[in-house]
């Protein structure tokens, strides 16, 4: 894959060849404009920084502060992220690449300057995200879900999606023969959300461009 198009497919994005296979009509290529706006930006000498900018753009606000925002909020929690502050932003992004990545070692400038502050075992500690084992929970305790919603229900989406192969995805899935978990956890989200609104699937462009504005959804 092209690098910008790697750098969404981990995440859950289904690549082109699988959009072509998994659909039933061609849809807007509204991911391929937005990747496209990170590609011209590749090229200027520091191949991590339109990387960064991509992910404070669209990850950063849509997954990473959602979920700090929902899980602190569940739990009685104010939580402010200081490292936001415009300024701190804007210096950070004036810094070369050596100052962040040095081969596995990340946030390097910001532990050098914390290693006389704060316990070495935290300054050493490996990196923690919020990921969540979504290939285990689709094979154990949600696939009773994952059959009812991309299975049962699938057919109430015929219009847009291709039933037999979102049955071929699936059944690779959870006989471990490929591992697309979070791009079933995003397919099957979205069938639950446009069974909770109750989304009609009518012609697969005008449903998907709608879909797209109301969520910023890309499959």
């Amino acid at each position: 894959m092209a690098p910008e198009q790697a750098h969404v497919f981990w995440n859950g994005t289904f690549s082109a060849k699988q959009k072509q296979e998994l659909l039933v009509a061609q849809l807007p290529h509204a991911l391929e404009e937005t990747l496209a706006e990170l590609s011209t930006r590749n090229g200027s000498g520091d191949d991590l920084a339109p990387y960064l900018w991509f992910d404070q753009r669209y990850f950063l606000p849509d997954d990473i502060l959602n979920k700090a925002d929902r899980m602190s909020m569940a739990h009685s929690l104010e939580v402010r992220p200081p490292f936001l502050d415009h300024r701190i932003v804007e210096f950070a992004a004036s810094l070369p690449a050596s100052l962040k990545i040095r081969g596995s070692r990340q946030k390097v400038l910001l532990k050098e300057l914390m290693r006389d502050k704060l316990p070495i075992s935290v300054v050493r500690r490996k990196k923690i995200g919020f990921d969540i084992p979504a290939h285990d929970w689709l094979r154990g305790c949600l696939r009773p879900l994952v059959m009812d919603v991309l299975l049962d229900d699938s057919s109430d989406h015929s219009k847009l999606f291709r039933r037999d192969v979102i049955e071929t995805y699936v059944r690779q899935h959870l006989d471990r023969r490929i591992n697309i978990g979070y791009h079933l956890w995003g397919l099957m989200v979205l069938f639950l959300w446009m069974k909770r609104w109750n989304v009609q699937a009518g012609a697969a462009r005008e449903t998907t461009v709608w879909i797209q504005e109301k969520t910023g959804t890309y499959i």
